[in-house]
């Protein structure tokens, strides 16, 4: 996979005053044509970016909110075609250039609208059109942003050893958009870009205002469960006074309080809070059947979900349709007890006396769970009963 670079322009984008964080300034420094690309030291920074970025592989509905490289669609009304979104227009401006003049105009439109954008960084910015001609006619259009490099130096003479680099960029953490998408080699979206930028970054993000990104896997997952509990709620309540939904509503609405009311009301709250919580607890609402169906439902709409917690500091890691299969989770004296099971075991790294085991039964190691028998912390004495 090789990119002929049509036309690049290379924009440095600098603070007014000393304060890194103070407004910024961009400078056009030049735009060059194929031939002069070839000759240029950019050709050595770059030509590898191209087919790197061209590879790196994303989803529409990525595995996290924070994954560094997305997927994006071009917004339009209902009935309109992309020509009505402004952010496409821009592209195919650049993409369609017919001479350098006209490429460095459209990438001056484009620094213009980025440099709104929020906490925006000095560094490097570069546009430039590539074609993989063995493949299509028509050029992709790649931005690149090089954020500078603090405390960078050079090996200088034998008397002051090194010299400090001024506005020094580097390959590794460069941020790009690349449109349009290539899902693999062959195949086009011309509705969809690709962005990759740091997880804490967005300033892709907010300089596209006209894109929209698809919601991760656990965001999909969450709406489907919060659906899930809705319905549960719906029929538990469908006999209180008000309907379910009412309540959903307007929790402070002024209906006759019943004790029915007022409890669904309740767990109501208690649920979205449980939702809303970064690290949440067992809540002990459904049975296991009701926990199975409901699994059952969210996979069938996303196969290959991961199911993941902790019991105390045990970290359980597997797949959604585990639960039930694999994986099961149970009461024992007061205590949880997590049960896995399966056909072999694997360790990695390192020699431990666990891998020389040869397991007990499952009734034996019942009856010790049962007994409360646990191996005693080192230093403490055993208890007495």
């Amino acid at each position: 996979m090789k990119f002929a670079v049509q036309y690049l322009s290379f924009f440095v984008i600098q603070s007014e005053g000393s304060d890194p964080d103070g407004p910024k300034k961009y400078k056009h420094y030049q735009t060059l044509t194929h031939e002069e690309y070839q000759d240029s030291e950019l050709k050595l920074f770059l030509d590898g970016e191209f087919k790197r970025i061209a590879k790196r592989k994303a989803d529409v509905n990525p595995a996290s909110e924070q994954v560094p490289t997305k997927i994006g669609r071009f917004l339009v009304e209902p009935g309109h075609d992309l020509t009505s979104n402004p952010n496409y227009n821009l592209f195919q401006r650049l993409r369609t250039a017919s001479d350098k003049a006209e490429f460095h105009n459209c990438g001056d439109d484009l620094l213009r609208i980025y440099m709104d954008t929020q906490s925006v960084r000095g560094g490097a910015f570069v546009l430039a059109t590539a074609k993989l001609n063995e493949l299509y006619d028509d050029p992709f259009l790649f931005l690149f942003k090089c954020d500078f490099e603090s405390k960078i130096a050079r090996v200088s003479d034998e008397k002051s050893l090194i010299s400090q680099v001024e506005m020094a960029i580097n390959a590794k953490n460069i941020k790009s958009i690349q449109y349009p998408h290539m899902p693999e080699e062959g195949m086009l979206e011309e509705w969809e870009l690709k962005i990759h930028q740091a997880s804490h970054a967005r300033y892709f993000e907010d300089f596209l205002k006209y894109v929209s990104y698809e919601k991760s896997k656990p965001e999909i997952v969450a709406d489907q469960v919060m659906e899930l509990v809705h319905n549960y709620m719906e029929t538990k309540w469908q006999g209180a006074d008000i309907p379910y939904y009412d309540a959903v509503a307007d929790l402070a609405a002024e209906v006759p309080e019943t004790e029915e009311t007022v409890a669904m009301r309740q767990e109501k709250q208690q649920f979205d809070i449980w939702a809303a919580g970064e690290k949440r607890e067992l809540q002990e609402k459904w049975t296991h059947e009701h926990v199975v169906e409901a699994t059952k439902q969210i996979v069938e709409i996303q196969p290959d979900l991961e199911l993941k917690f902790r019991l105390d500091d045990v970290m359980i890691k597997g797949h959604m349709d585990d639960y039930g299969n694999n994986i099961h989770i149970a009461r024992m004296n007061g205590r949880y007890v997590v049960l896995i099971e399966g056909d072999s075991f694997q360790f990695d790294k390192g020699v431990s006396p666990i891998e020389l085991l040869h397991p007990e039964e499952m009734d034996e190691v019942l009856r010790r769970v049962g007994n409360g028998i646990r191996r005693t912390p080192p230093g403490e004495a055993p208890a007495l009963d």
